[in-house]
């Protein structure tokens, strides 16, 4: 790989702009932007996650997701592109519906926490859930794939905070807020 960033400080968006990949300049508070933002930090969320995990599988699933997020965010800048196929959902489906045949039947809802590596995979799965928002929220048809992915996404967040809980899930109990 070539040196592509030679300059980190460039000054270039001391305007309140942003460069996209055809040099291309759009706000920074477009909606593009803002959906490039989220997966981004969605990416750096789940990279945090996987840190606390000591399951191979769980860590070896976010790291290619982390893959697929960082072409998402750079598809995203691209004017006309679009990186993921069914190819990538299908992908996940399959992963969520192994991780969940030997997980117990939800009774209640969870409580997101519980082991720091669950905390994180549920936070991970909110920042999800707003990427998928801001995506749609850019109502650009080529994005469509992109909100796929991410809503299943999420899907396999909340499953991958089931599988690392070790059966330590904390259930919502109704009312249990009222004295």
């Amino acid at each position: 790989m070539g040196h592509r960033l030679s300059s980190i400080v460039t000054r270039t968006g001391d305007d309140g702009t942003t460069g996209l990949s055809d040099g291309s300049r759009i706000a920074k508070t477009a909606p593009l932007m803002e959906a490039i933002g989220t997966v981004d930090e969605l990416n750096s969320v789940i990279g945090f996650a996987e840190s606390l995990l000591d399951d191979t599988a769980l860590c070896d699933a976010l790291t290619t997701i982390q893959h697929d997020l960082f072409d998402l965010g750079g598809a995203l800048s691209i004017p006309g592109r679009e990186v993921l196929t069914e190819a990538h959902v299908t992908r996940l489906d399959l992963i969520v519906e192994d991780w969940n045949e030997d997980l117990p039947p939800l009774k209640e809802f969870i409580l997101p926490g519980g082991l720091p590596a669950t905390g994180a995979l549920h936070m991970a799965r909110t920042v999800c859930r707003r990427a998928e928002r801001t995506l749609l929220a850019v109502d650009d048809p080529r994005t469509r794939l992109g909100c796929i992915y991410l809503n299943r996404l999420s899907d396999l967040l909340f499953v991958a905070a089931r599988v690392s809980s070790g059966g330590q899930e904390r259930a919502w109990q109704k009312g249990r807020s009222l004295p």
